[in-house]
């Protein structure tokens, strides 16, 4: 089963990761301490959207850009379970193509 908040923490933890930063930099940065960081990049808690928002900016991340990131991990995740169900009885899987997100004009 595909868990939203380990992945998530995943995703965060990534980012962090990429950019060489520790949890204290990033902890200290979102104004959170640094074991709950740690729980929620681990999956052990579910972050607020507040929460979420902040190390985000500590990360100088967009949050649309990270939530994009995380629906395509969690789709990756549903497809990998759905072919690994699917080879335990001997049938296949056919996934459709996901169609893009219709833009919104905002300017209007």
């Amino acid at each position: 089963m595909v868990l939203l908040r380990r992945m998530i923490g995943e995703a965060l933890r990534r980012r962090r990761q990429d950019q060489h930063r520790t949890l204290r930099e990033v902890s200290s940065a979102a104004r959170v301490s640094l074991g709950y960081l740690s729980e929620v990049e681990r999956g052990q808690k579910e972050a607020s959207s507040e929460l979420l928002a902040s190390i985000c900016d500590a990360l100088g991340v967009r949050l649309a850009d990270l939530l994009r990131e995380v629906s395509d991990d969690v789709e990756m995740a549903e497809v990998a379970e759905l072919a690994a169900g699917a080879a335990r009885v001997g049938a296949s899987v056919v996934v459709p193509a996901r169609s893009p997100a219709p833009m919104v004009d905002r300017a209007a």
